[in-house]
């Protein structure tokens, strides 16, 4: 039986002559560390949640980096022109494609979150990616070395009207969010 929402969200699709495309493989442009293009199309990682390029996470220094461009970066070296494959799962609310994409095999969002560069979503990968996001945090791999802000919370104080450095430091983006 269809819920509501996959009703609508068929009939979203319907209405605006949007397509999943079945399977997209290509050399990849990284919009962000959750975020690639391939052939035009925008695909979004699906299960993953990368920090966004504004947002700065503290190192094990306790000194602020952009982890949001880490992740991008770490990304972009990690499939150095190799063709991406990537095999839809849904459309998001934005209209970008939701896939699982991997390189030679090696799937995009275990890399990202093995390396501490993402965070599982478990709203959404139903903890996939779960047992590679304890392997970082146990290893101290990526933001697991120092303290950072979950990327939906730090969106969300930014829709709040807060700064980026405000919204990267725990209490202001719980204070925000919340």
């Amino acid at each position: 039986m269809l819920s509501r929402k996959k009703i609508a969200a068929l009939f979203l699709l319907a209405s605006t002559g949007a397509a999943l495309p079945g399977d997209l493989t290509g050399q990849a442009s990284i919009i962000d560390g959750d975020t690639l293009e391939i052939h035009g199309v925008r695909i979004r990682l699906w299960g993953i949640d990368a920090p966004e390029s504004t947002q700065l996470c503290r190192g094990e220094d306790s000194l602020q980096y952009r982890c949001g461009a880490k992740a991008a970066n770490d990304l972009a070296a990690f499939i150095a022109r190799r063709p991406v494959r990537c095999v839809a799962v849904s459309l998001d609310q934005y209209g970008r494609t939701v896939a699982t994409c991997s390189v030679n095999g090696a799937d995009l969002g275990d890399w990202l979150v093995r390396g501490g560069l993402a965070l599982d979503w478990p709203q959404y990968s139903k903890r996939k990616y779960d047992a590679a996001q304890r392997d970082a945090e146990h290893a101290g791999r990526g933001m697991w070395t120092g303290s950072y802000v979950e990327p939906w919370l730090y969106r969300a104080c930014i829709r709040q009207g807060g700064r980026p450095t405000d919204c990267s430091d725990y209490a202001t983006s719980k204070a925000m969010s919340g």
